[in-house]
């Protein structure tokens, strides 16, 4: 192709775009409400809600307390988590999630347990060794379709 050919097809392609501009223009606040509709997923799937539920903060679960009970929650998605000491120093994490869960997963680094969900959205881990975990599920939201949650780091 030679450089008039190029010229050309650019000519051709600014009309094209002036053509669109006059007839349905962008709206004035697209890109800013793009940018937010991005930050407010990214914020709901990455930054849960964390609240300790019972032990007024969050040395409780890295300090000598033999449990732990978290809640974590996007809005949509709650969990709650319950961290006990096994007597092998391993943990057993117990939880509860509000949607139908099709699949638990709780990951430390490479490290990753499966759960099988059972009744009333119950799960539970065993022989977990202590350290940063996160909890990952896939669940079926009250709209029907499929979701993915996940929990911010926790320490077990």
């Amino acid at each position: 192709m030679e450089i008039e050919d190029f010229a050309a097809d650019a000519a051709v392609f600014a009309r094209l775009r002036e053509t669109w501009r006059e007839v349905d223009p962008m709206p004035a606040d697209l890109i800013d409400r793009m940018v937010a509709a991005v930050a407010v997923e990214d914020l709901s799937r990455e930054y849960a809600l964390l609240t300790l539920v019972e032990g007024a903060h969050l040395a409780a679960v890295r300090g000598e307390a033999d449990t732990a009970t978290l809640q974590f929650s996007d809005g949509e998605t709650s969990v709650l988590v319950h961290v006990t000491t096994v007597e092998d120093g391993s943990r057993r994490v117990d939880g509860w999630v509000d949607a139908l869960p099709l699949a638990i997963r709780l990951t430390q680094g490479e490290r990753e347990w499966s759960a099988d969900p059972g009744e009333h959205g119950r799960f539970a881990f065993d022989a977990v060794t202590p350290g940063v975990s996160r909890i990952r599920l896939v669940v079926r939201g009250s709209d029907g379709e499929m979701h993915e949650f996940e929990t911010p780091q926790f320490e077990v």
